[in-house]
């Protein structure tokens, strides 16, 4: 380390250590063994691994979805608007104040409570080697996210002033010497004890990401990134997509797609029947709380339904704020796929869920809270007519807010979904649904090849691995290899709300596409390709006065 620890390593410590006024610390007053027992050094690791339980929760994925083509922000009568932080993404017209990318720091604060174990004297493969994927899991999200961060690598202290952001191509090729050192260090144990614990495949996983986006993060700049552009990491994204594969430890199935998101997925995850989930973050209604997606999706008035759409009557209010885009909507038009059945207002027909084109307005089907299908029973409002949800969203007037009406009209602009099912008994505690978000499932592994593989030239092996996806989900076949745009498409039928679409957005050229109110005559709508990262946040500037706001901002 540096003889002093500097502004951005110290911002973070300010937020994880009680009573420290001082930031310029000498690093010698640190401890180089971690204090106290076996125990205690094991509750320090579990603050690094669940570091951003409460950021994905909610925050992470308002940033992810609401910047995406998959969702948008209403207000209602200017309720929910709070200051633009959920319409300013919806938007592209990113505020550095917006609390809905004020979590930067907590990606800081990880990287620090990490740095604790790597510097310690902590066992290499028990301790150092999880800490260190949780490091560049860190990392790759704050890069992602805002493009140039520091490396906060001790080891390169000689090297890298750690007050100043690295070049997002430096930190590129810093995680992936990093994460190939670390994976033969990391456990094979998926489940158990190491359940939302880093293992080998969540290494590994994390590296085809990096590969698959090479092109994207070492762009000469943000905006200088073309769809095209060439990747020269294609064939290493293949081979360790392929080592995931070959190790037999994932499937997509038994269980199906739906359940994979369901309240009970923990279950089903220790059971062996979802083996899916290469790495997630665990959650429980009243032991791990933070994750409160059913309350930003489900339909604003949902406390009055009875039952709800989900099946049961639910006791507590939904805000109502995030809801699909109709372009989004459109992408579910495969016959006989299980996945179209998770999205409220979709379609006209029980038997075939096709997207209906013949209509606005369709029913919200009831689903069975046992099978999670829909029922022929449709959700009345409160007024005790059918409720009908409109694809298309019709605004009171075009403004930066984004309002829809606070009335029955306004409530069901837009479809919903019931991917993340709630339920009564979990939905009663503060909303804190005991769903766990995969962060990196299996079949993502076998699209990211698939997207490789066609990246590199038109390929069966591709339509395969695509149909392998679709065939899981009931949904017809592909009958020629893939285009990329088949890929693009799938991957968003696929992983809709798992917070991966901004991602792939960007990598396929399409961020600065149109959609909903994402369009050019939107007064405040903004097409600007510096917005493919976010501003950074007025406080990370506060505490590291020498980082300069990323261009555009």
């Amino acid at each position: 380390m540096k003889t002093n620890i500097k502004m951005f390593f110290a911002a973070a410590l300010a937020a994880v250590t009680v009573g420290c006024t001082d930031l310029d610390v000498p690093v010698e007053s640190q401890y180089t063994a971690y204090p106290g027992t076996e125990e205690a050094l094991e509750a320090q690791m579990s603050g690094i691994f669940f570091q951003l339980r409460g950021t994905f929760g909610r925050r992470y994925m308002e940033a992810m979805a609401l910047s995406s083509d998959e969702y948008t922000s209403v207000s209602y009568g200017g309720n929910w608007y709070d200051n633009g932080a959920y319409a300013h993404p919806s938007l592209h017209n990113f505020g550095y104040e917006d609390a809905s990318i004020d979590w930067m720091g907590d990606l800081a604060s990880g990287i620090v409570k990490a740095n604790e174990i790597i510097d310690s004297d902590a066992d290499e493969t028990k301790y150092k080697a999880p800490a260190r994927a949780m490091r560049a899991f860190f990392t790759f999200l704050m890069m992602d996210c805002w493009g140039d961060v520091p490396i906060n690598d001790s080891k390169l202290a000689s090297q890298i002033d750690i007050e100043k952001r690295q070049p997002r191509a430096d930190v590129a090729r810093w995680l992936e010497s990093e994460l190939k050192e670390i994976i033969p260090l990391l456990t094979t144990e998926t489940t158990g004890d190491n359940y939302g614990k880093p293992n080998k495949y969540m290494a590994q996983a994390l590296l085809a990401k990096l590969y698959i986006n090479w092109a994207v993060y070492t762009a000469t700049s943000v905006e200088s990134y073309e769809a095209n552009a060439a990747n020269e990491k294609l064939a290493d994204c293949i081979s360790v997509c392929d080592e995931i594969i070959k190790s037999g430890k994932f499937a997509l199935g038994p269980d199906a797609y739906r359940f994979k998101f369901a309240s009970d997925n923990t279950e089903r995850v220790e059971a062996g029947t979802v083996k899916d989930f290469i790495y997630a973050m665990p959650y429980h209604t009243t032991e791990q709380t933070g994750m409160q997606y059913g309350r930003s999706h489900s339909y604003k008035d949902i406390k009055n339904l009875n039952p709800s759409y989900y099946g049961e009557a639910l006791t507590n209010s939904g805000g109502g704020y995030v809801t699909m885009t109709p372009e989004f909507v459109k992408l579910f038009n495969l016959k006989g796929d299980e996945r179209n059945k998770l999205i409220v207002g979709l379609s006209e027909s029980l038997d075939d869920y096709r997207y209906a084109t013949g209509g606005d307005e369709n029913n919200a089907y009831i689903l069975d809270p046992e099978t999670l299908l829909p029922t022929n029973q449709v959700a009345k409002d409160k007024e005790g007519n059918d409720l009908k949800l409109t694809r298309n969203i019709t605004l009171v007037e075009q403004d930066f807010t984004i309002n829809v009406g606070d009335n029955l009209t306004g409530w069901r602009q837009g479809c919903r979904n019931t991917k993340w099912h709630v339920t009564r008994n979990d939905y009663a505690n503060g909303r804190n649904q005991s769903n766990d978000i995969p962060l990196l499932r299996y079949a993502d592994v076998l699209l990211t090849k698939a997207e490789a593989l066609t990246r590199q030239g038109s390929s069966a092996e591709a339509m395969n691995l695509v149909n392998q996806v679709r065939a899981y989900a009931g949904a017809e076949q592909l009958t020629g290899n893939p285009t990329l745009n088949d890929i693009y498409e799938e991957r968003g039928r696929e992983f809709f709300d798992e917070n991966w679409r901004r991602n792939d957005m960007i990598r396929f050229g399409h961020f600065e596409d149109e959609f909903f109110p994402h369009y050019k005559n939107f007064p405040t709508a903004n097409f600007d390709k510096t917005r493919r990262v976010f501003p950074v946040s007025k406080k990370m500037l506060d505490l590291n006065p020498k980082w300069e706001q990323n261009p555009g901002y």
